[in-house]
């Protein structure tokens, strides 16, 4: 990323005049196929592709590097709220969560085209539908609808309770029988989240509509996070995502030109960075170092590294938004991210129980992986 942000695009441009003035007319398809042979080794830096499925690597691969890799995503994925809270400052939210969906469909619609993926079957478009309703429709819409009067700290540490919800609905959806304590840590982390948001809204029995907006955005997210783990088994992790964006993308493109004419978008050139950020990476390159970590491993291990993510957006929306750093905020963020810790590591520690979805960014466990 360092190399394109210094030197540009001058290094293709100068390949590009000599290949140019060197070859005859009739190479152009030649260099048309090398340029589609690049693009595709640079994908494989990030993707394994064999038989569609993320495989595990060899184990001769540092476990550190599987670790690295996830902080990467983690990371990447961390900036969409606070981020998301910059652009409703300028933008429709009604813009940012469609047209998100739409910059990043093209681009996934591109990588599918370059790796010659299969096409889903008629039964796996159908639970595509159920990944694309819940985490490209459903959390992008209506957390963008929510942060416009939510501080992102808030926003952060509510949404804090995906990966416990997306480890219960896994649960619900697969018929696990997990121990008392992964129940008994996941009504807590609720109830964590709840009192907080409660608490914030002026008092118990005060929850905000910017709230229950929140907790909808939770719910979509972990039955999407849910199913798409299942399917990632069949299509492959990033395949999955990639496929669900293509599938919602007539959708999403309706919204974006209904709100572009009912309120034409007029945000300033930061907002509008906010805006690329949550579309190229929240949408969908965060995805790559987070499934290839995943790929790396050791599995359980990275997966957990996503329960970092609700305090680097609390540590990001202070930085960069100038939130201030409350009490209530950092012990409701420790209460809400304790509790999902504790959750996912007794049902991935049950006995006879296989990961589905533990991470909020739901993936096969490697044992199954040919997220």
């Amino acid at each position: 990323m360092a190399f394109w942000t210094v030197t540009g695009l001058a290094p293709w441009s100068a390949l590009s005049r000599r290949l140019e003035g060197s070859l005859a007319p009739a190479g152009a398809s030649a260099i048309q196929a090398l340029s589609a042979e690049a693009i595709r080794s640079v994908l494989s830096l990030f993707m394994k592709d064999n038989s569609n499925v993320i495989s595990t690597l060899p184990t001769a691969l540092s476990s550190r590097a599987g670790l690295w890799w996830g902080l990467l995503g983690v990371a990447a994925f961390s900036f969409t709220v606070p981020f998301t809270r910059v652009a409703v400052e300028g933008i429709p939210p009604l813009f940012i969560g469609s047209a998100r969906a739409v910059v990043a469909a093209v681009l996934a619609a591109l990588v599918l085209a370059i790796t010659r993926q299969r096409r889903p079957d008629r039964r796996q478009w159908g639970r595509l539908a159920l990944v694309a309703g819940g985490v490209v429709l459903g959390f992008p819409m209506l957390t963008s609808y929510a942060l416009t009067t939510a501080p992102a700290s808030h926003g952060a540490v509510v949404t804090g309770l995906l990966p416990a919800a997306t480890a219960l609905v896994a649960v619900l959806r697969g018929k696990e029988r997990p121990p008392r304590a992964f129940w008994g840590f996941t009504a807590l982390g609720a109830a964590a989240a709840l009192g907080f948001a409660a608490l914030q809204g002026g008092g118990l029995g005060t929850l905000h509509w910017a709230d229950l907006l929140l907790f909808g955005a939770v719910l979509a997210a972990a039955v999407g996070y849910a199913e798409g783990g299942l399917l990632a088994r069949e299509l492959g992790a990033w395949q999955t995502v990639s496929w669900a964006l293509v599938l919602a993308s007539p959708l999403m493109l309706v919204l974006t030109l209904l709100s572009a004419v009912e309120e034409p978008p007029a945000g300033t050139p930061v907002q509008w960075l906010a805006f690329a950020y949550l579309a190229v990476v929240s949408m969908y390159l965060g995805f790559f170092a987070w499934y290839r970590g995943l790929a790396i491993g050791p599995m359980t291990r990275v997966s957990q590294i996503q329960l970092a993510q609700p305090v680097m957006s609390i540590v990001w929306a202070a930085l960069l938004l100038r939130e201030e750093l409350t009490w209530p905020t950092v012990l409701g963020g420790v209460a809400v991210v304790g509790c999902a810790l504790l959750a996912v590591r007794a049902r991935a520690g049950a006995r006879g129980v296989r990961p589905v979805a533990e991470s909020g960014r739901a993936v096969p466990s490697s044992a199954e992986s040919g997220r």
